[in-house]
């Protein structure tokens, strides 16, 4: 007879690898298979050129669940995160900037220069976004409630499960609870536009603009849409960078912390397979019962864990009527609009910014994200052109200088420079990504030249990562980075589909543990340590 593994986990990414170790650490045999010959997923550390490595897709950490860092014991296993200070950096078209970050006097200062009554207020505003995440926090580290009715024809619930939605649902409310008479503006928060939220708050747009970035990134929508506030609020929830909404670097970039998952998921006995990809999941007597490789291989597994996003997982891996017609529906309705672009190069030197001048050292400009996009009518311009299907004429660019902090991902002297870009429509209104690529790359690099005029000459290689590329590279579906897009419809019990928020699905063993799941994306862990209690019947 084969052998039966007790759980494969499809997907070596971080989710994977965390739902992986859990597993082996409670006495599972585990096999994780991963279709490229590296662990990682997005998070992953390539080189760019000879001498020169960068964080290919996923760039900064923060959302890491404390939990997982802990009990998967990854400082052990070499991960470490560098902080950043200050975290935020955004030049003006005027030669004035803006410097934020961990630093209240720094923050006090800085923002005193454009607005006295914004420096006042925001000290009152991280408090309030803090007590909002305090409160929600334990929300992405529980199993989510169904928050309304589902239709019978998408789940029907037996009485034990019913009753576990309803402990859920008490945890949920208690969290609620605690927000007390921030509860209206939190609501809000959650739901409505970044916005309107930031103009009640502040009255500079220098302030405005920066943190307003932070609500649309990976987000097809400008900040004046619905469900931008929630992004911007997804931003500061986590603790990884050292402080609430800091940052950090990790060193060797992002594909250290998925080798230090990797040591701790085979510490605790798992088998990872790279060079290893899916063809699909096999059904025996209505339940998922083994995965075929595209080599032919079988491999038969009483528990099977998909880290791939919810269309991969449904629409491909199984077999056309395998699920119910309401739940494959459903799935083929989830919105994965990706409005993203990755440029990745190589500098010579530092960028020597104009309004702070400097580039033979390091300086307080170049260690936090800088920001691309003086204005929210900017980015609500940039977003009205891809809405149209073109490439923003004048895009948001998100950009981080790794190398500020962290010496060991390029030559003495010289650095990494990462890109993260908006708006790049998935669906091209003319052409295609393969054609139009580098040219939209060109135009990226000329907005960082127009505030730092040695940019271009600096840049020695490049890296440009279309959406068409990142869907083809870490099979993101649409490019979207988060496995679907952060949208309220598509959030807690929504996600991946009302009534399916528990990281089960309608075939019997077979689980998501990716950001297709609760809560969503970044490189949080929770989707996969959720997914491991839920097979553990630990939650």
């Amino acid at each position: 007879m084969s052998e039966v593994w007790d759980a494969v986990v499809i997907g070596g990414g971080h989710n994977g690898l965390v739902c992986a170790a859990y597993l082996a650490r409670a006495g599972r045999r585990v096999l994780v298979l991963e279709r490229r010959e590296q662990v990682g997923g997005a998070a992953v550390t390539e080189a760019l050129a000879p001498g020169y490595r960068a964080s290919t897709a996923s760039y900064l950490i923060s959302l890491l669940l404390p939990a997982v860092e802990h009990e998967l014991e990854l400082a052990r296993h070499g991960y470490k995160v560098l902080p950043r200070n200050p975290s935020s950096f955004t030049p003006l078209p005027d030669g004035r900037s803006l410097l934020l970050g961990p630093d209240a006097e720094l923050n006090r200062r800085e923002i005193a220069a454009f607005s006295a009554r914004d420096a006042v207020a925001w000290p009152r505003y991280e408090a309030w976004l803090a007590r909002v995440a305090e409160a929600l926090e334990p929300a992405l580290e529980d199993v989510p409630p169904e928050l309304l009715p589902v239709p019978p024809g998408l789940r029907r619930r037996g009485l034990p499960e019913r009753l576990r939605n309803l402990r859920r649902l008490l945890r949920f409310h208690r969290a609620l609870r605690r927000l007390g008479d921030d509860l209206p503006a939190a609501l809000e928060l959650l739901t409505g536009a970044a916005s309107p939220i930031l103009d009640r708050w502040f009255e500079s747009e220098a302030l405005k603009v920066t943190l307003a970035t932070d609500a649309v990134i990976g987000a097809f929508a400008p900040p004046s849409a619905p469900g931008t506030g929630y992004v911007l609020l997804h931003h500061v929830m986590g603790v990884a960078g050292g402080a609430r909404g800091v940052w950090g670097y990790v060193e060797g970039g992002m594909g250290a912390l998925s080798e230090a998952l990797r040591r701790s998921a085979e510490a605790a006995g798992a088998t990872i397979r790279t060079g290893a990809p899916v063809a699909r999941i096999e059904v025996e007597r209505g339940r998922a019962a083994a995965v075929r490789l595209a080599s032919g291989e079988r491999l038969a597994a009483r528990t099977i864990v998909s880290n791939a996003t919810p269309a991969v997982t449904f629409l491909q891996l199984l077999e056309a009527g395998t699920l119910p017609d309401a739940f494959r529906a459903a799935v083929e309705r989830i919105d994965y609009a990706s409005p993203v672009m990755k440029i990745n190069l190589a500098l010579s030197e530092l960028p020597d910014f104009a309004s702070r001048p400097g580039k033979d050292e390091v300086g307080a400009a170049h260690r936090g994200t800088i920001h691309i996009g003086p204005t929210r009518d900017y980015i609500e311009q940039a977003y009205a052109d891809a809405r149209r299907g073109w490439p923003s004429q004048a895009p948001l660019v998100e950009l981080t200088i790794p190398t500020s902090v962290d010496r060991t991902l390029a030559p003495p002297g010289h650095h990494i420079a990462q890109l993260f870009v908006q708006y790049a429509p998935y669906r091209l209104a003319e052409g295609d990504w393969d054609a139009q690529a580098d040219a939209f790359a060109e135009r990226c690099i000329d907005a960082v030249t127009a505030y730092a005029p040695n940019f271009r000459d600096a840049v020695l290689h490049r890296q440009v990562l279309s959406p068409l590329e990142l869907e083809r590279r870490f099979a993101l579906t649409g490019g979207n980075i988060f496995h679907g897009a952060m949208s309220l419809h598509q959030l807690f019990g929504f996600r991946p589909v009302p009534g399916w928020g528990d990281y089960r699905t309608p075939l019997p063993g077979l689980y998501l543990c990716g950001a297709g799941a609760h809560p969503g994306g970044g490189v949080s862990g929770a989707p996969g340590r959720n997914a491991a209690r839920v097979i553990l019947h630990r939650a």
